[in-house]
């Protein structure tokens, strides 16, 4: 008998699930801007040059004088010179005087930008996650390539309203030369993800847990987001269908619809709290029903983070 209750005891203590801290994240709302630096120079308009030649939305300016060029400074800076352009098709060589390559600095760049919304920091780690969705090049049509990137401290000056069927938008203010808040490491389909270099900022809310498959509700819930230079603000907005990862919601706050018809672009990434707990962030909107926007859960951006 001893014997037996010794197995039974064992099993017990085998089976028996370890209790482990839940993670948690600090929910942030803070507009940035982020910069993508691309190892290749690319035409960003339609271009005639003196010859004649037209230089074409979205090709590449691979060379200058035989030798390979990585940014604007390496094209620029030149005396008449024979440059390589290629697009999907071929690849030509074109000569251009120093006059004609100084006329073209409106026209190329090797880096991509636009404005978005902070999602999270781990305080455990300093990784931060935003966006809530892949960054996709205007010109290029597809995820950049980068060598480097950054993001920085934004300041909305002006919100554009959202109506049926044309989406409205944050003007933001964006000053590169201050120092990054942090580096991007990887631009994924849920977000931009990468260190956070400064100290922590202010948010409305200390770490709390995420929230797992299944936990979310149907009901009242808060997003966290900027409409009026750097304040965050909390908004209310209702769940409404939620699917294994993906959720979409209505907005409720009066004072959001009056002064942004609803969701706006630059609200991407803003976070969203049901029940203190940490949900997920803003995704889309829905263009023929500004009110009516979709969002992702925290868990999912997670499993595309750096580490």
């Amino acid at each position: 008998m001893k014997a037996k209750w010794s197995i039974v005891v064992m099993l017990l203590l085998i089976f028996i699930p370890l209790q482990v801290s839940a993670k948690q994240l600090i929910p942030m709302g803070h507009s940035i801007g982020v910069q993508l630096e691309m190892p290749y120079v690319y035409v960003s308009h339609d271009v005639l040059l003196e010859s004649g030649e037209w230089l074409k939305q979205g090709e590449r300016i691979t060379e200058i004088n035989g030798k390979t060029i990585a940014n604007l400074e390496q094209l620029l800076d030149n005396e008449q010179a024979q440059i390589t352009v290629e697009n999907a098709q071929n690849s030509r060589k074109l000569e251009v005087s120093k006059q004609q390559l100084q006329r073209l600095r409106p026209f190329v760049k090797n880096a991509t930008d636009g404005v978005g919304t902070l999602t999270y920091i781990d305080p455990s780690t300093l990784e931060y996650g935003a966006l809530g969705h892949q960054i996709i090049d205007s010109v290029l049509k597809q995820p950049p390539t980068f060598n480097n990137g950054a993001i920085f401290e934004a300041s909305i000056s002006q919100v554009k309203k959202s109506v049926p069927g044309q989406p409205g938008y944050k003007v933001s203010v964006v000053d590169k030369a201050t120092t990054p808040l942090g580096t991007v490491i990887s631009n994924e389909l849920y977000g931009i993800f990468g260190r956070w270099e400064q100290p922590l900022q202010e948010s409305l809310h200390q770490p709390l847990e995420i929230m797992h498959k299944g936990q979310l509700k149907q009901g009242t819930a808060h997003l966290l987001t900027a409409i009026d230079g750097e304040k965050i603000e909390a908004f209310d907005i209702e769940i409404d269908e939620i699917s294994d990862t993906t959720f979409t919601f209505q907005v409720s706050d009066e004072r959001l619809i009056r002064e942004t018809g609803g969701i706006i672009q630059g609200m991407s990434g803003s976070p969203i709290i049901q029940n203190n707990q940490f949900v997920g962030a803003i995704t889309h909107m829905f263009v023929e029903e500004p009110t009516k926007g979709a969002g992702i859960l925290v868990i999912e951006m997670l499993k595309k983070s750096p580490n």
